[in-house]
């Protein structure tokens, strides 16, 4: 999702289409995540460096209780990082079962609650809590807020003809209508790739390999999206910068048309995925959870405050220390 929302903002950049991007912008839904935030957010520490809180959950999980809205969780949360040179862009993806202190509120200071999977908070405060249990586990300031509804991204796939996707085994889907995906490249239309991003129990890493079959499919979205087929086709880059507004909500102060001007020169070969340093699965008060690496978590938001998130990932690597 965080590559995609970069790619857009690039295509705008690049093509120069002010009016075009400005009623795209018009179209964006809207929330206002940080007015329930009162008082010790971390500090904005480097002019022109963005940090972004991208949240995923799915309205249409078939893992959800459908008469239970309130226990639907953040299906993705990724903070992309957008260094002051805007020549690149980080996306570390935090595993949605992270075990980390729950502020008891918006407006609660940090530490004031209890631990718990970092998903929960959007299911007990939305937005306004998982940003503020975000900034406290982070102790980085996010600019902006982009929560996406993934099932949404099947308008976004179909909308350019559908992406090749690897599956390193065969495995039935244990969603209906029970698909099976043959190890090899597939082609996946929408549908086909939502359910397959969803798999995560026939898998030995489980919701590790989730995470990383998500962050192929945003690359393959980002190359077929940019692709000459695309950018050359006025109805379908219309079809899909459609799509992908149509699924997402952002903040009072987000703006297409400044973004898209800031970011004009960032590519998909720009992006760099990393996963929030952890020390793999432990079962915590008979439930599992990742348990974060804290040293080096420390380490890696620090750089990211600081904006020197390159020299971090030279001398760490992108590798997800998932432990298995």
């Amino acid at each position: 999702m965080a590559g995609v929302a970069v790619l857009v903002l690039a295509l705008l950049g690049g093509v120069g289409a002010w009016f075009y991007a400005r009623g795209l912008n018009n179209d964006l839904a809207r929330t206002d995540p940080f007015s329930e935030i009162t008082g010790g957010r971390p500090a904005k520490s480097v002019d022109g460096a963005l940090n972004i809180l991208l949240v995923g959950s799915d309205s249409r999980d078939p893992d959800a209780p459908v008469d239970q809205q309130s226990k639907w969780r953040a299906d993705t949360i990724i903070v992309m990082h957008i260094p002051s040179n805007h020549q690149e862009a980080y996306l570390v993806s935090i595993p949605r079962d992270l075990y980390v202190p729950i502020p008891d509120g918006a407006g609660a200071e940090c530490g004031s609650g209890q631990r718990g999977k970092i998903n929960a908070a959007f299911a007990f405060g939305g937005l306004p809590l998982a940003v503020r249990t975000v900034e406290c586990f982070t102790d980085v300031r996010m600019d902006h807020v982009m929560a996406i509804d993934f099932a949404g991204f099947k308008q976004v796939t179909d909308a350019l003809g559908g992406v090749d996707l690897p599956v390193e085994r065969t495995v039935t889907s244990i969603h209906k209508p029970y698909r099976t995906f043959t190890k090899g490249i597939n082609h996946m239309d929408g549908a086909e790739a939502l359910d397959w991003i969803r798999q995560r129990k026939q898998f030995p890493r489980g919701d590790f390999d989730r995470m990383r079959h998500q962050q192929e499919f945003l690359r393959a979205l980002m190359d077929k999206a940019a692709s000459t087929g695309t950018l050359t086709n006025p109805k379908k880059l219309n079809a899909f910068l459609k799509s992908v507004t149509a699924a997402v909500t952002v903040d009072e102060g987000f703006s297409l048309v400044d973004m898209g001007l800031q970011f004009r020169n960032l590519r998909g070969e720009n992006l760099s995925f990393v996963t929030s340093p952890h020390n793999g699965s432990q079962t915590i008060g008979g439930e599992s959870v990742v348990v974060s690496d804290r040293e080096k978590a420390l380490s890696m938001y620090k750089a990211m405050a600081a904006d020197t998130m390159a020299d971090w990932v030279k001398a760490n690597g992108k590798t997800d220390n998932a432990g298995g």
